[in-house]
């Protein structure tokens, strides 16, 4: 069992495999080029494997694929069947700007992949091209409908943003209700990568847009699960609210994140890593052990967001593209 500083349990690994993206959103790396790290720097599969061995012998039983835009990074079912092979119990998991899923959820399926996040923030081709940077939308939608017709479990994500798309959360979530998806609302995470000029919905104007229509009733979280959940009462159905500049679900918090460079990083806010990538490129399983140990001791209790009203609030320096967010 890997337990943190401050007596949690950590049972869940988040593996970015790129930091590469097919998109260009305003609120993750609009500015960025379309550049990537070399692949040399980056740790290969069987490398990235040895590490995984070593967090699930250690008790984690959790594990999610992300990038930047992890379907971009070639062979990836590959390591998701090494994965499954290794540990076929697992709640293996992948997030996914959907974009490349038509030709990819068979595969994925096949390997042992469970469930897909997958973002969606407009219906309108218009708003979705000008949030993503490229005409997307016919592509992500096909890849919503082939991730549900081979049977893989879809959960929606949307970052409601202010005067772009914040007249779309009732319509987004009545899509997910029709095709038995969770959507799960997010706050707009502050960050010195995104288009600066970007103001997202606090969690409160969110729900206040969803009870223009709905009853709601508060549910709670579920376990360690960042996302707070609610029942729409006319219809039974539950959506989720990503709200992270609260704190109380850091009380709980389960997880560890590497990159595809090979840093170990204890929280998504905090800049602090430290790097298995020696250890792993010379198979020392000994040396990655004691990096995870020591990862595990200094993990903050908390991030450092605030409550703050939205204009106060620090901003984090984080690429959240190399973390999976």
């Amino acid at each position: 069992m890997l337990i943190d500083g401050h007596g949690r349990t950590v049972n869940y690994l988040r593996i970015s495999v790129t930091e590469r993206c097919n998109f260009r959103c305003q609120y993750c790396m609009p500015e960025k080029p379309f550049s990537w790290v070399p692949k040399e720097n980056l740790l290969s599969f069987e490398e990235l494997f040895l590490f995984v061995k070593v967090a699930i012998d250690g008790g984690v039983t959790k594990i999610r694929i992300t990038g930047g835009e992890p379907l971009l990074r070639e062979d990836l079912d590959h390591f998701i069947k090494m994965i499954n092979d290794y540990k076929s119990g697992l709640d293996l998991a992948l997030t996914t700007n959907g974009y490349l899923l038509p030709k990819a959820a068979q595969r994925l399926k096949d390997a042992g992949l469970k469930r897909l996040n997958i973002s969606l923030d407009s219906l309108k081709e218009d708003v979705a091209g000008k949030i993503a940077g490229k005409n997307v939308l016919k592509e992500v939608l096909k890849g919503i409908d082939k991730a549900l017709e081979v049977g893989l479990k879809v959960k929606i994500n949307m970052v409601p943003l202010k005067g772009i798309n914040d007249g779309e959360i009732l319509d987004i979530m009545e899509y997910c209700r029709d095709r038995d998806m969770k959507v799960r609302f997010i706050e707009y995470m502050e960050n010195a990568h995104a288009d600066q000029a970007l103001k997202g919905m606090h969690g409160r104007e969110i729900l206040e847009k969803v009870k223009e229509k709905y009853t709601i009733k508060a549910l709670g979280r579920e376990g360690a699960s960042p996302s707070f959940n609610y029942l729409i009462q006319e219809t039974g159905y539950e959506f989720g609210l990503i709200d992270p500049h609260k704190h109380d679900f850091c009380e709980n918090c389960n997880r560890i994140r590497l990159t595809a460079e090979g840093n170990l990083i204890p929280c998504l806010y905090f800049d602090e890593a430290l790097s298995i990538a020696e250890a792993v490129k010379k198979g020392d399983v000994a040396a990655a052990a004691q990096v995870l140990a020591e990862v595990l001791k200094d993990k903050p209790k908390e991030n450092r967001w605030s409550e703050e009203e939205l204009e106060d609030r620090e901003i984090s320096k984080r690429a959240f593209y190399e973390t999976g967010g």
